[in-house]
């Protein structure tokens, strides 16, 4: 400790928002650069390279092969693909003196691809998965959380090539065990979720998410075991509803309901119902929101959904990937007068635009309505009729309007059915550590990946993709791991195993402190030594609880009745051990 570059603080960084973040700033682990970049300092990376070789010895033991690709990448694999635009404003691009476009890499599909069309041409060479370990680079809009959400940070990322896709399936269930043994030597409690590709395309997804209060991941599960991230979860597709008894449409005088409370109150005050008030849930809500193409191009679309329920607009966005969606601005809406906002209906939109006569072949349509799977065809409603201070009711799903579409949009509630019908689902948050995806042949077929078959047939083959957010990984751990004193980090992935306090003036307590310590170095156990002679034991014990190494071996006034003692970080106990027995019995302790 007299010579390690490291210093610890007492008080919590500034920007720093939640535990692991703060903890790792104060405890010496990493500095901070620039908004989302940060500096490895000795500790961080000594916890980082552990992490990193559990990683290499799993990958490895599933029939991976390390490779490293450059991080600065040229754009046309990337354009070839349609990533290039479809990655949007997340990109780090660049051009070198000559003017010739570059990436820093978010992922790497593209050149790993290539690198196989390159090098192999027969189905005899295959199966084979590739995985590096590097940094990647996105440029995103709100990094936080330390690096748990940076715009650089290191990941594991690997892909696998087959020829047919029985033989992805098994490379699939080998990642996916890989994945499992690593979070498991680590320590780390995971649950795997169904989930949407996104910008990676392709078909099966699946995530691994640590389950934290912190997380940016929405997730559930069903006591039938079923589980997805939110963004994955379908509805329950809905028999259709007998509609021959609802009267015509009616449209109402509603002055000053332009929300769905209001609205509510309206109707059961001049339309009240005989067998129940009126509820959100008899509303029908339509939201407009602006989808921004990879190329582009401003789409206005209008959501119809059930009153009672919120749209998520992730969940939004995850069904019109790769478009990225906000919610509409009244400039937008001001270009079509037939949209009064807090009064829209479906009667003017989708199919039942004015705007779609005589609609020029090939033209986008104009104003697509897409509902939510929660609206049923038959079902009635209450809804805008397009006029300000006026709501129709009575309007029909099917019988008086059309929709282009569905789209699951809505929130997902606690209590929903879970979609295999195992049961209501609950709702947690969760840490994304991990996600695995049968891409099938989107990139070779994008990037020309072709071998002969065993009838000399050019094939196309197929890829899975699977990442580990290393650094995440880290971050992930420090939130599970630590107490209001510190970290305590798991032995596999610790700094060090033991650390050796000198806590005295005397010669005799360092000379014992460095004999130990070699002792156990020479035993295979990882020390950190704190020689430092200025320091006081206070400050001693509080670096030690801050840093979190996972056992302490204290060399001080107890070293006249020739004992030492040995602390449990993670248990809080302590026991005094002659200084003779103490190699022997730090040895037993640290290996039970």
């Amino acid at each position: 400790m007299s010579t390690l570059f490291v210093r610890t603080l007492r008080d919590d960084p500034s920007d720093a928002e939640v535990d692991s973040h703060k903890l790792l700033v104060r405890a010496g682990y990493i500095r901070r650069t620039a908004p989302g970049i940060y500096t490895w300092l000795p500790l961080g990376l000594l916890v980082l390279r552990r992490l990193e070789a559990i990683v290499r010895e799993e990958m490895n033991a599933e029939g991976a092969q390390e490779v490293l690709f450059p991080a600065l990448l040229p754009r046309e694999p990337y354009e070839k693909t349609g990533r290039w635009e479809e990655y949007g404003p997340n990109l780090f691009r660049l051009k070198d003196r000559k003017e010739a476009d570059y990436l820093l890499a978010p992922t790497h599909e593209e050149v790993f691809t290539l690198l196989v069309k390159d090098m192999y041409s027969s189905y005899k060479d295959l199966p084979v998965t590739l995985y590096q370990i590097q940094t990647k680079y996105r440029d995103e809009a709100r990094p936080r959380a330390g690096v748990i959400r940076a715009r650089e940070f290191v990941m594991k990322d690997a892909y696998s090539f087959d020829l047919t896709d029985e033989g992805l399936d098994r490379s699939y269930m080998a990642m996916r065990r890989a994945y499992e043994n690593i979070f498991r030597r680590v320590g780390l409690p995971y649950v795997i979720c169904s989930a949407v590709s996104g910008a990676m395309g392709g078909s099966r997804s699946e995530e691994f998410l640590f389950p934290c209060a912190i997380g940016e991941d929405t997730f559930v599960q069903s006591a039938g075991g079923y589980a997805a991230n939110t963004e994955a979860v379908t509805t329950l597709p809905a028999a259709p509803v007998d509609f021959s008894a609802v009267p015509l449409p009616e449209v109402v005088d509603t002055p000053d309901a332009p929300t769905i409370d209001s609205l509510v109150d309206v109707f059961n005050s001049v339309r009240p119902a005989n067998d129940r008030p009126w509820n959100a849930a008899d509303t029908l809500k339509n939201v407009v929101v602006t989808a921004t193409h990879p190329d582009g191009t401003r789409e206005l679309l209008i959501i119809g959904v059930p009153g009672d329920r919120e749209v998520d607009m992730k969940r939004v966005e995850a069904a019109l990937s790769p478009a990225q969606v906000e919610m509409a601005t009244p400039e937008e809406l001001a270009e079509y007068p037939e949209l009064v906002p807090g009064y829209i209906g479906p009667q003017v939109i989708g199919p039942q635009s004015p705007r779609r006569k005589d609609l020029p072949e090939g033209e986008r349509m104009p104003l697509r309505y897409l509902l939510d799977p929660h609206v049923v065809r038959g079902s009635a409603w209450i809804t805008g009729a397009n006029k300000k201070n006026q709501h129709v009711f009575h309007l029909v799903y099917g019988r008086d309007f059309e929709a282009d579409g569905t789209i699951e949009a809505v929130e997902v509630r606690s209590g929903d059915e879970a979609p295999d019908g195992s049961g209501p689902l609950s709702i947690s948050r969760g840490i994304e550590i991990g996600h695995i995806f049968q891409l099938g042949r989107k990139y070779a077929k994008a990037l020309g990946l072709t071998v002969l078959d065993n009838n000399g047939k050019a094939t196309v083959v197929t890829m899975g993709s699977y990442g580990i957010g290393v650094s995440r990984l880290l971050a992930a751990l420090a939130e599970h791991n630590h107490d209001d004193a510190g970290l305590i980090w798991p032995r596999a992935v610790a700094p060090a195993t033991v650390q050796i306090l000198t806590t005295g003036k005397d010669d005799a307590v360092f000379d014992t402190a460095e004999r130990l310590a070699a002792g156990l170095e020479e035993a295979g156990i990882d020390v950190l030594l704190d020689d430092r002679r200025k320091v006081s034991a206070g400050v001693k014990f509080a670096d030690f609880e801050l840093i979190g190494v996972p056992y302490a071996v204290v060399v001080g006034r107890g070293l006249k009745r020739g004992v030492v003692e040995i602390r449990n970080r993670r248990e809080g106990t302590s026991v005094e051990v002659p200084v003779d027995n103490a190699l022997a019995e730090v040895s037993r302790t640290v290996d039970n």
